[in-house]
């Protein structure tokens, strides 16, 4: 006959402890607006974006209806709560297609400028034999400063939006070169991309597969600290008269025109120059906050 194991002697159950979960990392919004700066910055992008998009609808009146009765109220007059430029135009709705204007301007120079660069900046990375003639075209591009592109613009094809914009994009193409280029050597050292190559991946899936993803980062935090940087130039090329002509509205031709008040009408130029600063501290800031955003080593 067996003999039966008592319940006692049975094998010990060991309990294990459940494996504690990885705390979870926080999302980009939410480490973009942890920030009081950068939330700031980010709202006041909104904003300004926003009533950029929507002149059309919050302008009181029409952006070329002159009124010369009008002409250099102070802000505070009758209907007037920001006054009126020299043509006896509101200021408010100056501001509003001015400020429209030049985000577009910006905009049109960061895409066309920074797509551009981008890709002389992926192809210097991923052909070494075309590195050094590529990078050294960028040099070159690099000694003439983006005023001096717009005068020679502007000579050849008259002063206006498009010279400004193309002027800034051509400024534009070897910073983003140079910054696609670098963070594109970094991902072509790790150990995927040689093994897409081993398995034949054509050249350019493995460029817009692999490699690009890996870089839109340092795109993104560049393009948007550029911005900030076109449209301060962008002004300035306008300030000089290479850039919208009258009675076209943009921040920089407007600060020029009332330069001629700056004695009597001081907010002519005024109020269009502060615009314009927080218009470029904005968008630096967030730039500045969408790097550490997006910084690996700052990700807690």
């Amino acid at each position: 006959m067996s003999a039966t194991v008592p319940d006692s002697a049975a094998a010990p159950v060991i309990e294990t402890a459940a494996p504690t979960p990885a705390p979870a990392r926080p999302g980009l919004w939410r480490r973009l607006l942890r920030e009081p700066g950068t939330a700031l910055a980010a709202l006041a992008v909104l904003l300004l974006v926003g009533a950029a998009l929507l002149a059309p609808l919050l302008a009181p009146t029409d952006p070329y209806d002159n009124d010369l009765a009008r002409a250099l109220q102070p802000p505070g007059s009758p209907g007037l709560p920001l006054g009126a430029d020299s043509q006896g135009r509101n200021l408010i709705t100056r501001l509003l297609y001015g400020l429209r204007t030049s985000l577009s301007m910006g905009l049109a120079a960061v895409l066309l400028g920074g797509g551009t660069g981008a890709a002389i900046g992926f192809a210097a990375a991923y052909w070494p034999r075309l590195d050094g003639l590529l990078m050294r075209l960028m040099d070159v591009m690099l000694s003439f400063p983006a005023i001096l592109f717009g005068l020679a613009l502007a000579a050849v094809f008259g002063p206006g939006v498009p010279a400004v914009v193309l002027a800034l994009s051509v400024a534009t193409v070897p910073l983003m070169a140079r910054i696609v280029r670098g963070s594109a050597l970094v991902v072509m050292r790790q150990d995927y991309i040689e093994a897409a190559r081993a398995m034949g991946m054509s050249d350019a899936r493995l460029i817009l597969r692999h490699l690009a993803p890996n870089c839109l980062s340092s795109i993104f935090v560049f393009a948007t600290l550029r911005f900030g940087q076109v449209i301060l130039l962008g002004s300035a090329l306008s300030f000089l008269g290479l850039g919208a002509q009258p009675p076209e509205a943009e921040l920089g031709a407007m600060a020029s025109e009332g330069r001629n008040f700056l004695f009597f009408a001081p907010h002519i130029a005024i109020i269009p120059s502060v615009l314009i600063f927080a218009v470029v501290l904005a968008f630096n800031i967030l730039g500045d906050g969408l790097r550490d955003a997006l910084d690996p080593r700052l990700r807690i």
